[in-house]
C-alpha cells in the first residue's frame, strides 16, 4: 500500500461491493432482466450438443440428409437468437450503469465539498482524483460484465455439469474430479491478488499526485532547473507501479495455467473413457459427442472464472477506496443547542473568548497553536492582527468561517456561538481572502461572483472590480468574461490577489477576514487598493492579519499576537511606543520564530 494513503482495514470483497447495491436498486430491474436474459442465451448454447446427439444418433446413423439440414437449421436458428439475447443485454445495462457512475462520482464530489479542511490537508490530491475516475471505471465495468457473468457462468456450468451427469454419470464424474484442487488454487491466489490490486490503485493514486504536482508547480522545476529530478522521482514512481502489475500478471497467470490445465486434462480422460466404452458398446457414439462438445462449451465459463475474479478483485478494492472518503465525517451543520443561536443581550461584533487550537494529529505534549486567545473586534471596527511567523495568525483568522474548529473556547458573531449557526449561514456573513489567492479555471466575472452569492450580477461585479482596484478585467481581451486559465497563473500575482480581494466584497459581507490581502501589490497600486478599502472597512467588522505597517494603518486597532495569545492590543501609535515586541515586528527586524510552526494547512 502506498505511503501517501491512509491506512485500510481489508474487507471481504463481498462485503464490500455489496456498499454499492443503493446505487444499485433504482436499476435493479434493467441490470436484473439483463441478467435474466444472458443466462437464457448461454444455456441455449448447451442445447447445441443436444442438436448433435440426435443428429448423430438419428439422420447421420441412418445416412438421412434432410434429417441432417433440419439438424443444420436448428443449430443456425440457436446460434442467431443466442446473438439477439447479448445484444439485447448490453442494450438493458449501459445507460443505466452509465447513470450509476454518475450518481457514484457525483456522491464523491459533494462529500469532497462538504469534509473539512483538515482531510484535504491530510490526503494528497492525486489518490482524491484517481478514486473518482480510475477507481470508479473500474466498478462501472464490474457492475457491466463480471457481476453478470459471474452468474450468468455460475450457472451455465451447473447446468453443464447436470446436462453431462444425466448423459453418463461416470463421465460426469471424470470431469468433475478438478473442480476441489481449482477451488482451492482460486481462492489462495484470488487472496494475494487482492492486495496487490489494493497497492497498485494506491501508486496510480501516487502517480497522479506527482504529475498533477509537477504540471500546476511547472515554473518552480523549471526555474530551478529540477526537470531532471523530477523525471527520476516519476520514473521511480512508475517502475514501482510497473512491478505491482507485473506481479498481478504473474498471479493471473498462475490461476489461469491452472484453471486452464485441469479442466483440459479431465476432457482428456473423459475423451479416452468414453472412446472405449463407445468402442464396447455401452455408450452410443451421439451421447459422447454430446457429452464432449457439452464439456468443450463449459471451458469459457470455467475459464473466464479466473480473471472475471480478479476483476471483482480490482472492483472490490475500487469500492473499497471510494468509501475511504465517503465514509469520512463532513462537516456538520450546528453542533451546539439551537437556543445557543440566540444572540446574548448587548454583545455585538467578533469575539475570542479563550479560544485554544491543536491540530488533531499532534504528538502529545505539543505546544498547542492557539492557547486562550481572548479578542474583541467590535461592530464596524478594523482590527489588525499581527505578529511574528509562526504566532498563529492563519489559524485564528481561519477559525472564524470555521475552515478549522477551535479545540477549547468559543468565538461568537454578534453574540451568537459560530457553532450554533449553519455553516453555509456563516460562511454568508463572513466573507475571507487569503494570502495566497487562488482562482479557478472560469472567466474572471465568475471567480469574482463566487463570493457574491445566486442572483448577482454586472453590478455586483462592477461594484466588486472597483473596490479592489481591479479595473484591469475590464482590458481584457473578452473583458470580465475572459478565462484567466488554471490557477489563475496567466495573471500577475498582483492581479491574483486584487481579484480574490473583490471575491471577498463582492457579497457585502457583514464580517470580513483578510489574509495580508496587500502582500503581493505594487507600491502604487497598494496605495490605490487601500484608498478603496477603507471604504469598505468603514461600513464592515473586519479582522486582517498584517505584516507592514502600511496595512495596519488601515485597521482602527491592532492586536499582537505572540506564541498562540494576545499579549497587546492598541493602535499602530500607542503600540509602537509602549511594546517593543510590536516595534520590532514593524522596523522590519529579525527576530527569531517559535518552534512550533504557523498552521498554514
Amino acid at each position: 500500500m502506498s505511503t501517501n494513503s491512509p491506512p485500510v482495514r481489508r474487507r471481504s470483497a463481498a462485503r464490500t461491493l455489496l456498499r454499492l447495491w443503493p446505487y444499485v436498486r433504482p436499476v435493479r430491474a434493467r441490470w436484473f432482466a439483463a441478467a435474466t436474459i444472458a443466462v437464457v442465451a448461454s444455456c441455449l448454447g448447451l442445447v447445441i450438443p443436444l442438436v448433435l446427439k440426435w443428429m448423430v444418433d438419428g439422420p447421420v446413423a441412418a445416412r438421412d440428409p434432410a434429417g441432417v439440414w433440419l439438424g443444420a437449421l436448428y443449430l443456425l436458428l440457436i446460434g442467431v437468437a443466442e446473438a439477439l439475447l447479448f445484444g439485447i443485454r448490453r442494450w438493458l445495462v449501459a445507460r443505466p450503469l452509465a447513470g450509476v457512475e454518475a450518481g457514484l462520482r457525483a456522491d464523491l464530489y459533494g462529500r469532497l465539498q462538504r469534509l473539512p479542511v483538515a482531510f484535504h490537508d491530510r490526503w494528497p490530491s492525486g489518490q482524491l482524483l484517481s478514486r473518482g475516475t480510475g477507481d470508479l471505471m473500474l466498478v462501472r465495468m464490474f457492475l457491466a460484465f463480471p457481476l453478470t457473468f459471474l452468474l450468468v457462468n455460475g450457472v451455465t456450468i451447473v447446468v453443464g455439469l447436470g446436462i453431462m451427469l444425466v448423459q453418463d454419470w461416470v463421465l460426469g464424474l471424470v470431469v468433475l474430479g478438478p473442480a476441489v484442487p481449482l477451488l482451492w488454487v482460486c481462492v489462495v491466489v484470488e487472496q494475494r491478488y487482492a492486495h496487490a490490486a489494493r497497492r497498485a490503485q494506491d501508486q496510480v493514486g501516487d502517480l497522479t499526485t506527482l504529475v498533477e504536482e509537477s504540471v500546476l508547480g511547472i515554473r518552480v522545476v523549471k526555474g530551478f532547473g529540477r526537470h531532471r529530478s523530477q523525471a527520476r522521482a516519476f520514473r521511480r514512481t512508475a517502475l514501482m507501479l510497473r512491478d505491482t502489475e507485473i506481479g498481478k500478471a504473474r498471479l493471473l497467470a498462475v490461476i489461469w495455467a491452472v484453471i486452464v490445465t485441469l479442466p483440459e486434462v479431465a476432457i482428456g480422460a473423459a475423451l479416452v473413457l468414453g472412446v472405449l466404452r463407445v468402442a464396447d458398446g455401452s455408450l452410443s457414439a451421439g451421447t459422447l459427442v454430446a457429452f464432449l462438445s457439452t464439456a468443450l462449451a463449459l471451458r469459457w465459463p470455467v475459464e473466464s472464472i479466473g480473471f472475471l475474479l480478479a476483476m471483482c478483485q480490482e472492483a472490490a478494492t475500487a469500492t473499497e477506496r471510494y468509501f475511504e472518503v465517503l465514509d469520512e465525517r463532513p462537516e456538520g451543520d450546528a453542533e451546539t443547542p439551537a437556543a445557543a443561536a440566540v444572540p446574548e443581550p448587548g454583545e455585538r461584533g467578533l469575539r475570542f473568548e479563550g479560544v485554544g487550537f491543536r491540530h488533531a494529529d499532534a504528538a502529545p505534549g505539543t505546544r498547542p497553536v492557539l492557547d486562550g486567545v481572548d479578542l474583541h473586534v467590535r461592530p464596524g471596527e478594523s482590527m489588525a492582527l499581527v505578529g511574528a511567523t509562526g504566532s498563529g495568525k492563519t489559524t485564528l483568522t481561519s477559525l472564524v468561517p470555521r475552515l478549522h474548529d477551535a479545540t477549547s473556547g468559543r468565538i461568537t458573531l454578534n453574540g451568537v456561538d459560530i457553532t450554533a449557526l449553519p455553516r453555509e449561514e456563516l460562511r454568508a456573513r463572513v466573507a475571507v481572502a487569503f494570502e495566497e489567492p487562488t482562482l479557478f479555471s472560469t472567466s474572471v466575472a465568475e471567480n469574482v461572483l463566487m463570493g457574491a452569492g445566486e442572483g448577482a450580477g454586472r453590478d455586483e461585479l462592477d461594484r466588486a472590480l472597483a473596490v479592489a482596484h481591479a479595473d484591469f478585467a475590464h482590458a481584457l481581451p473578452e473583458g470580465p468574461d475572459t478565462r484567466v486559465g488554471e490557477q489563475g497563473l496567466s495573471l500577475s500575482g498582483g492581479q491574483r490577489q486584487r481579484l480574490a480581494l473583490a471575491r471577498a466584497v463582492a457579497g457585502r459581507p457583514e464580517f470580513l477576514v483578510l489574509d495580508d490581502p496587500l502582500s503581493a501589490l505594487d507600491v502604487h497600486t497598494e496605495a490605490a487598493v487601500e484608498a478603496a478599502l477603507r471604504r469598505v472597512l468603514a461600513d464592515t467588522t473586519a479582522l486582517i492579519v498584517a505584516h507592514r505597517p502600511s496595512t495596519v494603518l488601515l485597521a482602527d486597532r491592532v492586536a499582537l499576537l505572540s506564541d498562540g495569545r494576545i499579549t497587546a492590543v492598541g493602535t499602530h501609535h500607542e503600540l509602537l511606543r509602549t511594546n517593543a515586541e510590536y516595534a520590532h515586528l514593524m522596523s522590519g527586524g529579525p527576530r527569531e520564530a517559535p518552534e512550533e510552526p504557523e498552521d498554514s494547512r
